[in-house]
């Protein structure tokens, strides 16, 4: 199908966006040992601003919400500080970002985080999969179930996050509530098996995703504020349940958010394209959706199909700096680097070629 439809301006909440791609948040793990990102973030994300909608990789709220080694951080003012450089770079490209806020809940390890210890979640049900630390890949333990008065102070820590992401220049956040974090698992029944008002009913499963989004809206502005959402995704050893159960959730938790007028909805798309209907349907502001095992001949479908107002991008942003013009040109990609996705110095972050680039380095 015709990649024509990406080249339409669109405006949402307060950007003005000249295209209809954006970057998707990709975990790098090259942020400082206390979380601060440095000046190679700044000069990654800078790089890719001609995307226009940046949205960073998951950044933890809070000391709780880490989950994997060097991720980043906004709760201090180092973080601050240094996701302003990042802010910077991104405005001087003419991009906008968003900084996407994760708490990872039970997908940690006490050697990954500041304090070193035990990771929360809605209850006392370990993931049963293995986590990267420093001292290699173990299992990530049974987390402590959060108290029902605890989970207002999570919700706290996010809003404080959200002014934190503000204050450091950020056009606004995506709140994670997808891919087997925190707010995922709320929603999963066999991660939730709590029997107070988070618990139980959809009603019940959707609550701190919706409580955690109208509180980041009201400190910060609904137009500022996105979220991301992974329906039926089994990751983090979740399970969401028949393909009913999972249409039935999230539709109820999108008519929910919807109530909110939230500036965009991310829909990490599994596969289940009567549900990706429906959320469209229901959904009555901007919809981002990034569908598994796209081609790039594929990036536009959604869009020319009605389905999606934005296709984010992922690994082909990762490889290509200069992703938009290769796309407006017809050149060929750089090809992705798996071994250096996470963790290292500039190799396979800042290193990747633009065109001219690639031109200049193979006429020398």
């Amino acid at each position: 199908m015709s990649l024509d439809s990406l080249w339409q301006p669109i405006t949402v909440g307060r950007m003005d966006l000249p295209h209809r791609l954006a970057m998707a948040p990709m975990t790098r793990s090259r942020a400082n040992a206390d979380g601060t990102p440095g000046a190679l973030a700044a000069e990654y994300y800078g790089q890719r601003a001609s995307l226009g909608l940046i949205i960073s990789e998951g950044t933890q709220p809070s000391d709780d919400g880490q989950g994997y080694l060097n991720t980043p951080g906004i709760y201090t003012d180092a973080h601050v500080a240094g996701w302003r450089e990042t802010a910077d770079a991104i405005h001087a490209g003419g991009g906008y970002l968003f900084i996407q806020l994760m708490h990872v809940g039970r997908m940690s390890h006490p050697d990954n985080t500041p304090h070193h210890r035990q990771p929360v979640a809605p209850s006392a049900i370990a993931p049963g999969v293995d986590m990267f630390t420093a001292a290699g890949m173990q299992p990530a333990p049974e987390p402590r179930a959060l108290a029902t008065e605890e989970i207002a102070d999570v919700i706290a820590e996010f809003v404080h996050a959200a002014k934190s992401a503000v204050e450091a220049g950020a056009d606004g956040v995506e709140i994670h509530a997808a891919n087997g974090y925190l707010g995922h698992q709320f929603l999963a029944p066999n991660a939730n098996v709590r029997d107070d008002q988070y618990g139980g009913s959809v009603e019940n499963r959707s609550r701190f995703v919706v409580e955690v989004s109208k509180a980041v809206a009201d400190a910060i502005g609904a137009d500022r504020t996105g979220i991301r959402i992974s329906p039926g995704m089994p990751l983090g050893g979740l399970d969401e349940g028949s393909v009913d159960e999972v249409r039935e959730q999230y539709l109820h938790l999108v008519g929910e958010l919807a109530k909110l007028d939230l500036v965009y909805l991310n829909l990490h798309h599994g596969g289940d394209d009567v549900l990706l209907e429906e959320i469209r349907k229901a959904w009555p502001n901007t919809l981002l959706v990034l569908r598994y095992g796209r081609t790039r001949e594929q990036i536009a479908d959604e869009i020319n199909a009605g389905l999606a107002d934005i296709a984010p991008l992922g690994q082909f942003a990762l490889a290509n700096p200069d992703v938009v013009e290769r796309l407006k040109t017809g050149a060929p990609f750089n090809e992705a680097d798996p071994a250096t996705f996470y963790g290292g110095d500039e190799k396979g972050y800042t290193d990747y070629p633009t065109l001219a680039e690639a031109e200049d380095e193979a006429a020398a």
